[in-house]
């Protein structure tokens, strides 16, 4: 009996010294859930900073030939909507129309900026558009000469009326020079083929226009000239592989709910001026709106089959030039 009390006083000792040991511990080991919670909410930022630009630089390495015609050709399908845009307060435009033009030459000035940086981030040729009243211009600046000096002479008070900005990471050239082509083709390619692109003759007919006879014409025109860059974004999203890194999909989806919009805006404009609505585009004998549709079942079956890898584009390869 003794040894068993004796025992049981050890064992009633030792539990004791177990259970105010583990208070002590448990005391001091104590923390707020409050502040548990509020430090597994505060991940790790430089790390999620790193991780993003890390992404981001593995997005620029997966692109194919389609991106790269895609943003050439736009930069200049763009850059044919600012020169009709210009024309409209020196034409004698209604407010209407002088007010819708501005908010075209306005966002597509910032995405043909968008454009030449996202080729020149793979390095790809830019095209740099320059004009010369309606006549257009595109010189192709080739990767490794963005920080070309330009000559003096291109660089005055009045430039933003002959050139659009070939913005560089230092905002610092509007460089010219490399595989200059007019708007009349150079480089085998004629600008005019693209869908809704004008001809140099409806460029002069525009510009000889005045006041409501030039409101007509600019929205038949620029609806003309945004369903063709409605049916280019239709192509891009139909080729395999394209515009699956975040930059051109926001950049081609921005584009298209852009011009969709306008085209619906700009055939109200003209029925409020008794005139009849533009119909779909034709390209090449096809209707634009069932290519469309095509489009979107296209798209539908890759959303669900998961079709987001693709061959990266050769980095040192010239695709506009191949492409034409």
């Amino acid at each position: 009996m003794k040894s068993i009390a004796k025992h049981g006083g050890v064992l009633f000792l030792l539990s004791a010294s177990v259970v105010m040991y583990g208070c002590s511990a448990g005391e001091q080991a104590t923390v707020p859930a409050d502040q548990i919670q509020t430090e597994a909410a505060q991940p790790d930022k430089a790390y999620l900073e790193e991780l993003f630009w890390t992404r981001l630089d593995e997005s620029r390495t997966s692109f194919v030939e389609e991106d790269v015609t895609f943003m050439t050709d736009m930069i200049v399908h763009h850059a044919q909507a600012i020169i009709m845009s210009r024309l409209a307060p020196e034409n004698e435009a209604s407010g209407q129309i002088q007010r819708l033009a501005a908010r075209i030459l306005a966002a597509q000035e910032d995405e043909i900026a968008l454009m030449q940086k996202w080729l020149r981030d793979r390095t790809q040729p830019v095209p740099v558009v320059r004009f010369d009243g309606i006549i257009m211009h595109v010189d192709m600046q080739m990767p490794g000469d963005e920080h070309e000096t330009h000559h003096p002479e291109d660089h005055h008070e009045s430039h933003r009326d002959n050139e659009i900005p070939n913005q560089t990471d230092d905002h610092s050239m509007h460089a010219m020079g490399h595989g200059s082509h007019d708007s009349h083709g150079g480089m085998g390619h004629d600008h005019h083929d693209m869908p809704g692109m004008l001809t140099q003759e409806q460029l002069e007919q525009l510009e000889a226009a005045t006041g409501e006879e030039f409101d007509i014409l600019f929205l038949r025109f620029m609806i003309e000239h945004h369903q063709g860059a409605v049916w280019m974004v239709d192509q891009l999203f139909a080729a395999d592989g394209a515009a699956t890194d975040l930059e051109s999909y926001r950049l081609a989806v921005d584009i298209y709910a852009e011009q969709v919009t306008e085209i619906q805006l700009m055939n109200l404009m003209l029925e409020e001026r008794g005139e009849e609505p533009v119909g779909p585009l034709q390209v090449n004998g096809h209707d634009e709106h069932e290519d469309h549709h095509e489009h979107n079942m296209h798209n539908e079956h890759n959303s669900h089959s998961g079709h987001d890898m693709h061959q990266p584009a050769s980095q040192g390869h010239d695709s506009h030039q191949q492409h034409h």
